[in-house]
């Protein structure tokens, strides 16, 4: 769901294809290269998904609490997010293909490990290092996909191509999800990767080029004390669902993250090449769209968690009826997508992406309602799930394109990364926060409303601060490459 418009794909062009970055070994046609690289893409975005529809039988398997099965999302978004600021550098480092490789032979292992996982914190454990091998591999893709492709037709195919599989992922995801967990068990939403991922590696050895390496300096302060701080934070509100905000663990978890954020502000205002620029931060007039990707993610993890659980254990859902009743989410998703590049000229970023924010705040607000009533039904289910949907594809857009654009030229990389890992962390803080307020009003059989209700105020968050403080993208000279 991380879309640009036409000026922010330009930009992010120009971020992902590194300077000199010249193809030493051409090693298959560039057609099969592309559908390599976008069926990664792909099998890390149905990744995000596929387990949501899951998730009920795997916390009555492997005994996970209301609270704690919110880790299996968390987990991994929080290494994927945490990571991805760092491992752009590191596979300039190492060269774009073998970061692919090393990563996606993680992401695999670990998909493994967490299908024959015994019990929760392997699981957990398991998701983490999933999100690790999602980080490493997915800066490099499109640093791939730009450097095998050439300006023009060829290239705009390759990134229409990716667009709709970062598109389509959530729906593929959802569906396997349901199909998989009914018919096979859950533990195959896990194993899935393991095919997929070895005809990615066979396919890369095979056909994707080597590239220039580049040194450059890592910021690994920086990205330990973020990873630090969101994970102590995301365990604080995880924790204290169960324990109670006056558990000392809990107090112990928000000081290691209150510590870990100085330390933060400390490590990037000292290091040459920081992962998070502290120039993003420096008004709200830059730090106002960054901050809305922060929050609006959180709406929606929120969303396709606690409506799975609404549908299954609540409502009585099969997992292929879960999965079935969310596909209208991406379906919407798909199509405003697919519109707003043309509109965007037209009517500018601000009035679009703060419709599809207005959307999202109706479509969750409208669950709400729908999960507080004893006559849900599918058909009330499927309608928010369509306009919240709508909604998301009128939003990443608009927001990526100004976030893009508003960065320094000598920081649209990191601008890129960011914006991607604020993507995961949002959704994985968000998750933690709205576990704690589902635990607080009275949990799955009489708080599900009122956490629904508590989870649009996040999209509601990124209203404000991106119509408020977004700038108006200029057109481009020249249509893009």
């Amino acid at each position: 769901m991380r879309n640009d418009s036409r000026g922010g794909v330009a930009q992010m062009q120009r971020a992902a294809a590194p300077p000199g970055a010249a193809v030493a070994v051409r090693r298959g046609p560039v057609a099969l290269a592309v559908v390599i690289l976008v069926l990664t893409q792909l099998m890390f975005v149905v990744d995000t998904s596929i387990v949501n529809v899951a998730l009920p039988d795997i916390g009555r398997e492997l005994g996970f609490s209301s609270p704690g099965l919110s880790w299996v999302v968390t987990a991994y978004a929080l290494t994927f997010g945490g990571l991805i600021l760092l491992s752009g550098k590191v596979g300039s480092m190492i060269g774009p293909r073998h970061a692919l490789v090393l990563g996606v032979v993680v992401f695999v292992t670990a998909s493994i490990a967490g299908g024959l996982a015994p019990s929760a914190g392997v699981l957990v454990a398991a998701r983490a290092l999933q999100g690790v091998g999602a980080a490493m591999a997915t800066p490099s893709v499109m640093v791939l996909l730009m450097g095998i492709t050439a300006p023009g037709p060829q290239r705009s195919r390759a990134m229409a191509m990716f667009v709709l599989a970062v598109g389509a992922g959530a729906a593929v995801g959802l569906l396997a999800g349901g199909v998989l967990t009914q018919t096979l068990g859950w533990q195959w939403v896990m194993f899935v990767n393991a095919p997929i991922g070895l005809v990615v590696l066979l396919g890369a050895v095979r056909n994707l080029p080597e590239m220039e390496h580049r040194r450059t300096s890592l910021d690994i302060g920086g990205a330990t004390a973020s990873i630090l701080t969101m994970a102590a934070l995301v365990f604080a509100f995880t924790s204290a669902a169960d324990r109670g905000w006056s558990s000392p663990v809990v107090i112990g978890s928000f000081a290691i993250g209150a510590l870990a954020l100085a330390a933060l502000v400390i490590c990037e205002g000292r290091h040459p090449h920081p992962v998070m620029p502290p120039a993003f931060f420096s008004s709200l007039r830059s730090a106002g769209p960054l901050l809305s990707m922060l929050v609006v993610p959180a709406g929606q993890v929120g969303f396709l968690f606690f409506t799975t659980l609404l549908t299954q254990q609540v409502l009585g859902f099969t997992p292929i009826q879960t999965g079935l009743a969310l596909v209208p989410f991406t379906v919407g998703l798909i199509a405003t997508n697919q519109l707003t590049p043309r509109l965007l000229p037209r009517l500018g970023e601000r009035l679009i992406g703060s419709t599809g924010l207005a959307g999202l705040v109706l479509g969750i607000a409208w669950m709400a309602l729908v999960a507080a009533d004893a006559n849900t039904t599918i058909v009330t289910v499927l309608l928010p799930s369509i306009l919240l949907g709508a909604g998301a594809g009128a939003t990443f857009a608009p927001v990526t394109a100004v976030i893009m654009h508003q960065a320094p030229a000598e920081h649209i990389g990191a601008a890129a990364s960011l914006s991607q890992g604020l993507q995961q962390l949002g959704g994985g803080m968000g998750l933690a926060v709205l576990t704690s307020v589902l635990s607080a009003t009275g949990g799955l059989e009489h708080g599900l409303g009122a956490t629904l209700l508590a989870t649009s105020a996040f999209p509601l968050a990124g209203l404000l601060l991106f119509g408020l403080w977004a700038r108006r993208v200029p057109a481009p000279a020249t249509a893009p490459a």
